[in-house]
């Protein structure tokens, strides 16, 4: 094992395609060094799960010709991938891990505790996709960090099986959590009837998952199977809302409490996306209840979850797959939440606006805003159209129910 920046950055050779740990796990002084020498980045692609709100190093901004790989699009990588060195891959979370499954990266960059008594290292918050990277990567860098937490549930690797170590000394980057709006406790409220006691829940990004997990505390005995915790977990867990264990995720953003809870969380395993998002492994939790969010859901019941006034803003994530998983997952049901309007504008939409569709109309079991839960699932077109229009913003649903009319007359 070889502990110095200088062996890291030697490992950056033109061609190098390196995976970098991301969302609460990133190692922020690997972002940090690179800005010493960023001609080290030449030629170099980085690969990672970077997410919106939680990472913001543009290593693509590193040199005109480095390039990064990622599932979603954090602002901050917006003049790059203007630029064209930015790609977004059309993939969910389980394709994007059996993506580095079959192109394993040269570099593999990761954030973790030193090493215990034992020898491993405890990859902390984040399990979802350096275990799949770490046996393949031909180097295997590691940020030694003591001031990461240390769940008893976490993912860990032998201090062995290292070649390069950096120590740093960074506090786990932390989420602010938001007050739910008004609206988004009504749209709460209207969802967590659909949950009951019992129920394994996945709740995806956004304000809307977390506010309707907060209105859940009445609940008992539910069972977390998720790609992301947050704050509303331990909320729930402190309400005993949470079956005594069998909790599984692959990764935690949150604030400081949520990491000082959950070191002492043992009920909750952090795994590798491969279990938390296989189709199989979801097919196998009784009465999964995905509650996802979207940017726009038209009167056919598709869903957008990447574009916002016909620019790219992100990609579909997991929730393709928890989606998918809840159909198969015996009682499971697929949810959509969204405020009825953003800005004045109708997030119920007659078509689509944007140029992809990111959920198909048969994946989608309910779709509720604060006005109400629409039942879809089962409904032929006319029907499922006037549900939708049903619980969009009272002011818009004239409006929405005159382009259906037209719609419907040229189908």
């Amino acid at each position: 094992m070889r502990s110095t920046e200088q062996a890291l950055l030697d490992a950056l050779t033109p061609g190098a395609r390196v995976y970098v740990s991301a969302g609460s796990a990133e190692p922020l002084a690997f972002g940090a060094l690179l800005a010493t020498a960023p001609e080290r980045a030449k030629g170099v692609e980085f690969i990672g799960s970077f997410v919106p709100g939680v990472n913001a190093f543009d290593y693509a901004g590193l040199h005109p010709q480095a390039r990064m790989s990622t599932l979603l699009l954090p602002g901050p990588l917006r003049a790059s991938f203007c630029a064209g060195r930015v790609d977004v891959l059309p993939l969910s979370y389980s394709a994007f891990a059996a993506h580095l499954t079959r192109r394993p990266p040269d570099v593999a960059v990761v954030h973790v505790t030193p090493p215990d008594a034992h020898g491993m290292c405890s990859l902390s918050l984040a399990a979802d996709f350096a275990p799949v990277v770490w046996k393949q990567a031909s180097c295997r860098v590691a940020f030694f960090n003591p001031a990461l937490p240390r769940p008893p549930g976490a993912w860990k690797i032998p201090a062995s099986e290292i070649d390069i170590a950096v120590d740093c000394d960074q506090p786990a980057i932390a989420l602010p959590q938001a007050v739910p709006s008004p609206e988004l406790a009504a749209l709460a409220a209207q969802t967590a009837s659909l949950v009951d006691d019992g129920a394994c829940i996945q709740a995806g990004l956004g304000g809307a998952p977390g506010a309707v997990l907060r209105a859940l505390t009445t609940r008992r005995g539910l069972v977390v199977h998720s790609g992301m915790i947050s704050d509303e977990v331990m909320a729930l867990a402190e309400a005993g809302a949470l079956a005594p264990q069998g909790h599984k995720t692959g990764i935690a953003i949150g604030s400081p409490a949520l990491y000082a809870w959950l070191e002492t969380a043992a009920s909750v395993s952090f795994v590798p996306t491969p279990q938390t998002h296989d189709a199989a492994a979801l097919a196998q939790c009784d009465r999964l209840v995905a509650i996802n969010s979207a940017l726009e859901v038209d009167l056919f019941g598709q869903a957008n979850l990447e574009w916002l006034g016909g620019r790219l803003v992100s990609g579909v994530g997991g929730a393709p797959d928890f989606i998918a998983g809840a159909r198969l997952s015996r009682c499971g049901s697929s949810i959509i939440v969204l405020p009825a309007q953003a800005r004045g504008r109708s997030r119920i939409v007659a078509r689509l606006t944007s140029p992809t569709v990111s959920i198909p109309r048969n994946m989608i079991d309910a779709v509720v805003t604060e006005h109400g839960v629409a039942g879809i699932g089962d409904l032929p077109l006319e029907p499922r159209a006037q549900a939708l229009i049903g619980i969009a913003a009272p002011e818009h649903r004239a409006e929405l129910q005159s382009a259906w009319e037209c719609l419907r007359d040229s189908l």
